[in-house]
């Protein structure tokens, strides 16, 4: 990923609170065969210092194989995202050499796969995933719910997906490029287009 200097996010602790936030990831594999690409829900934590991505694929998708043959992997985190209007610059009136562009906070992370059938590692997997969305609802569902043989059978039908992170890239693009009218101009457009995730991130990022 392209990454200039000043948009680089660098500490890990933020980056994987954005994968918490915006937890389905692109699962991007490739070998000779090709290219794969599917997205999917990530449960992540940390483990002896390292980052831990869990999921789950339908077993009918080709993808698990591919990586099961040791293929290489990435899974991109999409945070906020937003247009910004060269509209919004003071520096427009000034002297008009400005352009529109687009903000956005994402993640990259690399590292190792394990492939997985097991029943008692899906199930497990399965239930904290549930939890984490449910949680917060007013009869929050659970999987439990669910008539027993039927819940066996829909295990049957995936399969898991463990990764060891050996790599995490962070970029934050909101703005620090500008001069400070600008990002206060950005800030003050974003507010008022009800963006809120935005224009929060270009007020803590550029020091407003």
């Amino acid at each position: 990923m392209y990454l200039p200097e000043q948009f680089a996010e660098t500490d890990e602790n933020v980056m994987r609170a954005l994968i918490s936030a915006h937890p389905l990831g692109l699962l991007i594999s490739a070998s000779e065969s090709g290219v794969q690409a599917n997205p999917v829900p990530f449960l992540v934590s940390v483990e002896n210092g390292v980052t831990r991505l869990r999921a789950h694929v339908a077993r009918a998708n080709p993808q698990w194989r591919h990586i099961a043959e040791g293929a290489s992997v990435l899974v991109v985190f999409q945070g906020v995202e937003s247009y910004i209007t060269p509209s919004w610059y003071p520096s427009k009136a000034e002297h008009g050499k400005v352009v529109p562009t687009w903000n956005y906070a994402m993640v990259q992370a690399r590292g190792t796969v394990t492939v997985t059938p097991d029943p008692d590692w899906l199930i497990t997997q399965v239930n904290d995933l549930t939890e984490r969305h449910e949680a917060g609802r007013p009869a929050p569902w659970k999987v439990g719910d669910a008539p027993e043989r039927f819940i066996e059978t829909q295990l049957r039908g995936i399969v898991g997906i463990d990764i060891s992170v050996s790599e995490l890239t962070g970029k934050w693009k909101v703005s620090q490029n500008r001069p400070e009218a600008d990002r206060r101009g950005v800030h003050q457009g974003l507010s008022d287009a009800e963006l809120s995730g935005m224009a929060d991130l270009v007020c803590r990022r550029g020091g407003l």
